[in-house]
């Protein structure tokens, strides 16, 4: 049994994984702030649930608190750390840019002098597929340069991975960094396309469909994203590069881009309701495709994600018409 801590834990992709780390019998020390960019309520039911586990301890802390922060690591010895806590979202970046500094900046910084001071045996921390900005070359590979972001969130993301990288080069900590491919399922976030469709074609509402439609994502199921972690948590980096640091990046992706206006007919079946499509350009920030390389995801840790975006999105519209008590004609 080891002592894990996860960031973000009343999170999407955080909730998960604490649930499949005690069902494993590994004792968890979640950590979230709990704030309202969406339905703090949400987080609290994902939070209800972990609760119920007796491995599983929970603190509502902003990481961006040093003192606080530097507590936590004095309070436990953890075995790994999981970093997946981190203000979230393209678009509200563009309205709340301190947000992302506080938290993607201020907090993560504390969390890597927390492993530093503790000796972690392994990091592991959340970037984003948004770090590829308009790559032009497709599927979007590890070595493609990633110095030409798009939004403040995709700087957040790739100022994270160097500043990791130079933490594992100064203090060799052993350190991967994972891109996730538009992550979606049961219990997800209510600030993505597919939730928000999900929404308005129950309520009868218009969709925003923006670029016309003609953008593609490598949606990604939460059960994919979560095996995907598991096994690079397994997996301790080997000192390589130029720096001979122990630092890896992973892309988590389909490797399957999907069309939106495909992805708004997958859900008009799961529904069996037509969405009412409101047709809008491309907003700032967006990019038209998101698709996945993950040859050395595969290659290092025998995974690649594999969910068709049908059986996904089916487990999530059941889970939402459970959650919501909506009842499908």
């Amino acid at each position: 049994m080891k002592t894990i801590l996860v960031t973000g834990a009343a999170g999407f992709i955080g909730f998960h994984l604490s649930r499949r780390l005690l069902a494993e019998g590994h004792q968890v020390i979640g950590v979230d702030n709990l704030n309202p960019y969406y339905d703090v309520a949400l987080k609290e039911a994902r939070k209800a649930q972990l609760d119920t586990h007796p491995a599983f301890q929970f603190y509502p802390l902003d990481l961006a608190q040093r003192a606080a922060t530097q507590q936590l690591f004095q309070n436990h010895k953890f075995d790994q750390v999981v970093h997946l806590a981190a203000q979230a979202g393209v678009r509200y970046s563009l309205e709340n840019p301190h947000a992302y500094v506080d938290s993607n900046l201020v907090g993560f910084v504390n969390i890597l002098e927390g492993c530093r001071q503790s000796q972690i045996n392994h990091f592991v921390f959340a970037s984003s597929s948004s770090v590829y900005g308009v790559n032009q070359k497709i599927p979007f590979a590890v070595t493609d340069s990633v110095d030409h972001p798009v939004s403040l969130y995709a700087a957040t993301k790739k100022a994270n991975e160097l500043i990791a990288h130079s933490y594992s080069h100064l203090y060799q900590i052993p350190t991967t960094g994972l891109r996730f491919f538009t992550v979606y399922g049961p219990w997800g976030r209510p600030d993505m396309a597919y939730w928000k469709f999900t929404q308005a074609i129950l309520e009868n509402q218009p969709i925003n469909v923006f670029n016309q439609g003609q953008m593609k994502r490598d949606f990604t199921y939460i059960d994919d994203v979560v095996e995907g972690i598991i096994r690079v948590m397994a997996k301790i980096p080997d000192p390589q590069g130029p720096s001979h640091a122990p630092y890896k990046i992973y892309n988590i992706g389909n490797n399957k881009p999907v069309e939106l206006l495909t992805m708004i007919e997958i859900l008009e079946t799961c529904l069996s309701k037509t969405a009412i499509k409101n047709m809008l350009p491309m907003q700032p920030g967006d990019v038209p495709i998101t698709y996945a390389d993950v040859d050395d995801l595969m290659q290092d840790v025998g995974f690649q994600p594999s969910t068709p975006l049908l059986a996904g999105l089916r487990e999530f519209v059941n889970w939402y018409c459970d959650y919501f008590k909506w009842k499908l004609s």
